[in-house]
């Protein structure tokens, strides 16, 4: 069974759906699971390997179905850990756990540093701090890159690039800056460009999730435990050295999980995972 509800606060509508029995009723705490720029949609298939615990997913603020009210077109991650905050107040349940992927993986280190006493136990999954790659400037205009091609072009081209990047092995060097621009239709993108520039994936407005920059000594200090996880196909790639990286800012090794950056997922976006296999080790996590 599955409700939505509405959060309305003075900035921002956030709409956030609650799967399986209520937060009462559920063994154990609520597991929040949190993307972005990605809206709740995309955890769908992952919600159903947890049937009998309370799982609630949500749109970020202006993405999905919850309407931003502020003016703002940014994503801030102290700003969506204040709404993340503000839904987990309205669940009433006290400490939950949050699984966390990508820049929601960065939302969820700004909750937890906010609002420790909100969290149990938070999962990071390959979230990309790019600030802790040792060629970080390099993956800053890696990033740049993506962007100026979708400007140019529109969303193929910058789809394509963006794939190219996080699909790219190691340090950003020359040689990958010397390859040709990227070419939609190899990768089953639209050559057609539609006018539009407001992703939020390949604008200025995510800049702030990726120049985020974690406050260690605060983390070390929180009673959540924390856990950070990259998939077994990413170590080599930008957001499974993120990872890493961010494993070792916080003194630890990353937990291995199947798959890749999305592995969680089923057919949600059409390069589906492993989605069972990854349920069982985030629930080996949640619950060690």
């Amino acid at each position: 069974m599955t409700t939505t509800h509405t959060l309305e606060t003075p900035e921002a509508d956030i709409v956030y759906d609650v799967h399986g029995p209520a937060p009462a009723d559920s063994p154990r705490p609520p597991l929040l699971m949190i993307g972005q720029p990605m809206d709740a949609s995309g955890f769908r298939t992952l919600a159903s390997f947890f049937p009998e615990r309370t799982v609630v997913t949500y749109d970020p603020r202006g993405l999905g179905r919850s309407i931003r009210k502020d003016g703002r077109e940014d994503h801030v991650p102290t700003v969506q850990a204040g709404d993340i905050h503000a839904v987990i107040e309205a669940l009433g349940a006290g400490p939950v756990e949050v699984f966390g992927s990508s820049g929601g993986a960065i939302a969820g280190f700004a909750l937890v540093t906010a609002h420790p006493e909100s969290v149990s136990t938070f999962v990071a999954h390959e979230p990309p701090l790019v600030g802790l790659l040792p060629d970080a400037a390099a993956a800053e205009r890696a990033g740049k890159g993506v962007r100026d091609a979708y400007q140019a072009n529109g969303f193929g081209a910058g789809m394509a690039a963006f794939i190219a990047m996080t699909s790219w092995k190691g340090e950003f060097t020359d040689d990958y800056f010397a390859l040709p621009p990227a070419d939609p239709a190899q990768f089953g993108m639209p050559t057609e460009d539609d006018g539009r520039r407001d992703d939020p994936l390949m604008t200025e407005r995510s800049l702030a999730v990726t120049a985020y920059r974690l406050d260690v000594d605060a983390l070390a200090k929180v009673p959540t435990r924390i856990v950070v996880g990259v998939g077994e196909e990413s170590l080599d790639v930008m957001t499974g050295r993120t990872a890493l990286a961010t494993a070792a800012a916080l003194g630890q090794e990353a937990v291995v999980f199947p798959s890749h950056h999305g592995g969680f997922m089923g057919g949600e976006f059409g390069y589906a995972g492993q989605p069972e296999a990854f349920a069982k080790k985030l629930r080996e996590v949640l619950e060690g």
